[in-house]
């Protein structure tokens, strides 16, 4: 099975790209980050058109997630537990947002995550985007305790840079968000919660990003982050046989400033 994630950065702007992608990708699950419209504007017929059933939760023109899956989709969730909501002057105001979707793809519980991005450090939005990954991982080491075997896949975009190289140069990032300690801790107590990296060990560093800024000729440039991930838990990550960034995705006219992170699997689900 191969599964994949990629913030669109708009799913209508982009539907064609994402139809052509697909079709050459030869994916059977996406997860995708910041469709950037509700649920009654979403294109499904794009994915439908291809044979993927697809889940999306959107409640606005901002944030949105969705899975589409061409090996069946069941058991949808919106949210995780305990995930905190945004109320714009604290990290437990409001409503969750959607930034949160899963569903059971040939017995892989597959997330779509988009982290909030944090803004700037003592911004109240940026001690949400802490609260929210304690939270994921909280929500993800009790899976874990409930049952060690369960094969969970959280993609998506982090929003975080675990590694110095991850970023093209960490002066550039002095006193900003994505790269600061406590990021980098709420992101490593994911992985210690039983959540390994699988995409680094077959696309490793440095200079190996999934991001590149529009602005200042950042991708010809070579100035990336690395953001976008696949953790998975024990099991699946057994089954992982090979991964890949297609950097491919970011080249040529209209792309996301995304490109999508792929993650092959192997091996009897198990399930």
């Amino acid at each position: 099975m191969r599964i994949a994630t990629w913030n669109v950065n708009s799913v209508r702007a982009r539907s064609g790209r994402i139809a052509s992608w697909l079709e050459r990708s030869d994916v059977d699950v996406v997860a995708i980050q910041e469709t950037k419209c509700r649920d009654d504007q979403f294109p499904a017929e794009i994915f439908r058109d291809l044979g993927y059933e697809v889940a999306h939760h959107g409640l606005s023109q901002w944030n949105g997630v969705a899975v589409a899956s061409r090996v069946g989709l069941d058991d949808v969730r919106i949210g995780f537990p305990g995930q905190p909501g945004w109320g714009g002057d604290n990290s437990e105001g409001g409503d969750p947002e959607a930034r949160a979707i899963a569903a059971t793809c040939a017995g892989v519980q597959v997330w779509s995550l988009y982290v909030p991005n944090g803004r700037e450090i003592g911004d109240p939005h940026y001690d949400y985007k802490l609260l929210w990954l304690d939270r994921l991982r909280a929500a993800g080491e009790a899976r874990l305790a409930e049952d060690p075997n369960v094969q969970v896949a959280f993609c998506g975009d982090f929003n975080v840079a675990p590694q110095d190289d991850d970023v093209w140069d960490m002066a550039e990032f002095d006193g900003k968000t994505h790269v600061t300690k406590p990021e980098r801790d709420a992101f490593a107590n994911l992985v210690d919660a039983g959540f390994a990296e699988v995409v680094r060990p077959y696309a490793p560093g440095p200079g190996v990003y999934t991001y590149w800024d529009y602005q200042g000729l950042a991708f010809p440039k070579r100035k990336g982050m690395r953001i976008d991930f696949v953790l998975a838990s024990p099991r699946l990550a057994e089954r992982v046989s090979g991964a890949m960034i297609d950097r491919e995705e970011r080249k040529g006219k209209g792309p996301s400033d995304h490109a999508p992170v792929i993650v092959d699997v192997g091996g009897p689900s198990g399930v």
